[in-house]
């Protein structure tokens, strides 16, 4: 099996450039995939944003007495909610 000569990294002036190389750049001609290991994140926190949403007063009750019943915040149900119906939608996007 040959082995493939890998190309030297460049020196970036700052991380612009960086980010403009990277772009652009194969990086299979630069990395050697088979030596990667799968990297893990125990403490990493997603960042998350706070927003202002409106829902009738009978959802908003519904929502919360099915948290309650799941004994889980119902902001957090919402999210588990909203996070199943995108990923669906995906999934349905992707199948056309």
């Amino acid at each position: 099996m040959k082995v493939k000569k890998l190309k030297p990294i460049p020196k970036f002036k700052n991380e612009d450039e960086e980010r403009d190389f990277w772009a652009t750049a194969d990086t299979s001609e630069y990395f050697d995939f088979t030596k990667f290991k799968k990297a893990k994140f125990p403490n990493l926190k997603l960042s998350t944003e706070t927003i202002s949403l409106r829902v009738p007063k009978g959802l908003l009750d519904d929502i919360k007495i099915q948290a309650n019943i799941r004994d889980v915040p119902y902001q957090s149900l919402i999210k588990i909610y909203l996070d199943k119906a995108v990923r669906e939608n995906q999934r349905q996007l992707r199948s056309k």
